[in-house]
């Protein structure tokens, strides 16, 4: 191996060692989110009233591939009777112990309705995959914090970045008359 093939290995060794450094380090802790629309903090199934679902939300650091750091806010729905949800007495803002696990699969997480856990690039829509197989992705409260996220690597790059720049351009400021700096 030459010296050059050795400094990449090893650059690329060091960037992935601080990636999962920072992406699995203490993340900030687990708040209690109320209903956006109806300000409930249990909120009840629709389809059964005796169970329902509480939101939570944790900021979390994400590496991209490009070495950028990007802090997300990733949420869960922690589910139960509706009784045992409100014996916790869980208010907007409160902190929990525990983490927000991240999974994603090649398996469908829920036979029943496999399309609820499709992993979705965005606001494009589009959903990931590798190799044409869909990538499934589901979050969970850990309380202990000590599991590790299962991340599944896309590989419809040409695809997503086709859909990012379309997205862009749409939005993008257009010269005309109107605009002039000489006055």
């Amino acid at each position: 191996m030459c010296g050059y093939s050795i400094y990449l290995f090893k650059n690329q060794f060091i960037y992935q060692f601080i990636k999962n450094s920072i992406m699995n380090s203490k993340q900030k802790k687990v708040r209690v989110v109320a209903n956006a629309t109806t300000g409930a903090i249990v909120n009840v199934s629709e389809n059964n009233p005796e169970y329902g679902y509480v939101k939570l939300e944790q900021k979390r650091p994400f590496i991209d591939d490009n070495g950028f750091l990007k802090p997300r806010n990733i949420s869960t729905l922690l589910q139960g009777s509706v009784a045992d949800l409100t014996d916790m007495e869980f208010f907007a803002g409160q902190e929990l112990e525990g983490n927000i696990q991240v999974k994603e699969s090649m398996e469908p997480f829920s036979k029943k309705y496999p399309e609820n856990d499709l992993k979705k690039a965005g606001e494009t829509g589009i959903v990931c995959t590798v190799g044409g197989e869909p990538i499934y992705r589901k979050t969970i409260y850990d309380m202990t914090g000590s599991k590790a996220d299962t991340l599944v690597q896309h590989d419809n790059v040409a695809e997503l970045r086709a859909a990012y720049n379309a997205q862009n351009s749409n939005g993008a400021m257009q010269p005309n008359e109107d605009f002039s700096i000489g006055g």
